[in-house]
């Protein structure tokens, strides 16, 4: 059963159940960098794993896939600065050298600091280690434990002395706002919290994007299972970002024209008490969830908004979406009012 808990079971458990923070396609931005003139701060918060052309050049030279800095004279060292996609709570770091071997920055420490939404780091902004001098390798994911319990908002990436680091992800939990209580938000959102627990399959695209904010840019931007050839439906279960009635339900599959699922259904209940370390019998448990959305039809490339359907419902925590018989969605939205 692929569930997030043995999915990659080499790859720290905070690495698959935490929200990359620091993603582009989430909303994070390179702030500013102490140099780029190899390769520009925002390839490193890019979703995508980095890739190497072997004979690609640009004017300053190899071009290379992430963050990377020219060699330092000076005896000082580089540092840059984004902001992550949402305040959040910080489990660990993946501080990815890929492709870098020359080049590869051979250490760094980060710090964290916690921002107004209309300010900007400053001279006077404090910074907080989160993540003391670490050693870094050529060509190496380096994942890295986070233990600050505090909300951030930036983090602030030193290297030393220079060098280039490929990607940058942020594992965390993102703080709900609390100015939301009593209106509608997207209980599934990443953004809110909302998390991918297990699936029947995700042969294509990133089912990650399932939660992610916009619409998709293109039918790899979304979940898709590869053709079912025997009986069944495929389904993904996720934990909300917040206990919530939800009212509106919201099934986007654009860019979905030959291979749109026929069908959809939800099913919910509220698992508040079950604990998300037994996700293999939460998906068992699943299976047999009350109806939240009967069977619907889904057409091609476009956004399907359901209300009247939706049964009425205690608060719920949890969801399994179903598709029949397989398919692919680009975005699902559930709107309610967190409990």
């Amino acid at each position: 059963m692929p569930t997030i808990e043995n999915l990659n079971p080499d790859v720290p458990l905070f690495a698959r159940t935490g929200i990359n923070l620091a993603s582009e396609g989430l909303g994070a931005r390179a702030i500013s960098a102490s140099n780029e003139f190899f390769a520009p701060l925002e390839r490193m918060l890019q979703d995508s794993p980095a890739v190497f052309y072997p004979d690609r050049f640009d004017d300053n030279g190899k071009w290379m896939d992430g963050w990377e800095t020219q060699r330092r004279r000076d005896g000082g060292h580089d540092h840059a600065v984004i902001k992550l996609a949402a305040p959040g709570r910080l489990l660990g770091f993946n501080v990815d050298t890929s492709h870098f071997t020359g080049n590869y920055a051979p250490a760094c420490k980060i710090e964290a600091a916690s921002i107004p939404a209309d300010a900007e780091p400053d001279d006077s902004t404090s910074w907080v280690q989160v993540l003391p001098h670490s050693a870094l390798h050529a060509d190496k994911s380096h994942f890295l434990k986070c233990d600050s319990y505090e909300s951030w908002t930036h983090l602030r990436l030193h290297i030393y002395p220079d060098g280039g680091i490929a990607r940058l992800r942020a594992y965390g939990v993102p703080e709900l706002d609390p100015t939301s209580a009593g209106e509608d938000i997207d209980l599934a959102a990443a953004l809110n919290g909302g998390r991918i627990l297990a699936f029947s399959d995700a042969h294509y695209g990133d089912y990650n994007r399932l939660l992610a904010p916009g619409r998709g840019y293109n039918m790899g931007d979304g979940w898709e299972t590869r053709r079912r050839r025997e009986p069944g439906y495929d389904w993904i279960v996720i934990a909300l970002g917040a206990r919530g009635i939800i009212d509106r339900v919201v099934v986007d599959t654009a860019h979905f024209k030959g291979n749109f699922p026929d069908r959809c259904a939800i099913q919910a209940a509220d698992m508040k008490n079950f604990g998300d370390g037994l996700t293999d019998a939460l998906v068992t448990d699943s299976m047999f969830w009350p109806k939240l959305l009967p069977e619907q039809y889904l057409g091609p490339d476009a956004i399907h908004t359901y209300t009247d359907e939706i049964i009425r419902h205690e608060p719920v925590t949890h969801i399994r979406f179903n598709i029949h018989p397989d398919g692919g969605v680009s975005r699902l939205r559930l709107f309610g009012r967190p409990d």
